[in-house]
């Protein structure tokens, strides 16, 4: 018998795996909250963009429904940030934001047709490090260039009447099927329809594609993981949630950042 050495196999290439994108939303996404009574509160979604001002210096937009903004009376709100602690755990450390002057005129940019609005933050480093990068954000291409159509499913984040994954105030993941059509052009389609429960506080969150989520067979994978448009509100029909959600696309938001670097009237 001939023995003959065997060399050892290369190493395997670890490709990243489709939690760690989602967890990347996950990671960028704040609950927003103002109270109006000692018994109530005003709560809904935002999320980070990393979007570089005109001079390519770094910059972190926060993303959001503007009704969010507009229902919130007070110059502060509270925006739920997160601090990891040395042994493994996560504290809910919210801090203030300003979000009116003193005059109490809104500090934000609201997109001119759509429910949108932007507003660049000073946010802690591991949020300015998980801010998601301006090149996720779906164009009013995206959805035709990657076949994108009904039954395709999509991820939301939110905080449902305020609440959150757990006591560390991460949002709570959802997953929904599109149910309208067409989809595009997004000039005569501005909004869509996706297929999951929503509930007060979910508006202004984030929905998104990643490798995680099924699409439609033979349909083109997408090279990386997209943004597809913000939460701006439930369908109801008899007075009652038909658990569908309106999603404005995100060229909406790619539209509301540009309107950040413009001189203001």
């Amino acid at each position: 018998m001939i023995i003959q050495d065997v060399p050892p196999a290369p190493p395997a290439v670890v490709a990243p795996v489709p939690w760690d994108l989602t967890v990347g939303m996950i990671n960028a996404t704040v609950q927003l909250d103002q109270p109006i009574s000692d018994s109530q509160r005003k709560v809904g979604t935002g999320f980070l963009i990393a979007a570089p001002g005109p001079g390519g210096e770094p910059r972190v937009v926060l993303v959001t429904a503007a009704h969010v903004l507009n229902v919130m009376p007070g110059v502060e709100a509270r925006i739920g940030w997160r601090t990891a602690e040395a042994d493994g755990a996560w504290k809910f450390t919210p801090g203030n934001l300003t979000i009116r002057d003193a005059a109490g005129a809104p500090l934000w940019t609201q997109h001119p047709e759509r429910d949108v609005a932007v507003m660049e933050i000073a946010a802690p480093d591991a949020f300015t490090r998980a801010a998601i990068p301006m090149g996720w954000l779906a164009d009013d291409t995206t959805f035709d260039r990657w076949r994108v159509g009904p039954g395709d499913e999509l991820m939301a984040l939110g905080y449902p009447h305020g609440l959150s994954g757990n006591k560390a105030g991460f949002p709570i993941l959802r997953l929904g099927r599109i149910s309208s059509w067409p989809l595009t052009p997004i000039r005569h389609f501005p909004i869509f329809l996706l297929d999951f429960a929503v509930s007060q506080g979910n508006s202004g969150g984030p929905v998104f594609w990643t490798p995680a989520v099924d699409r439609l067979p033979g349909a083109p994978t997408p090279d990386h993981p997209y943004i597809a448009g913000v939460l701006v509100q439930e369908v109801q029909g008899g007075g009652e949630g038909l658990e569908l959600g309106v999603v404005a696309h995100a060229q909406y938001v790619r539209e509301a950042i540009a309107l950040l670097d413009q001189p203001k009237t």
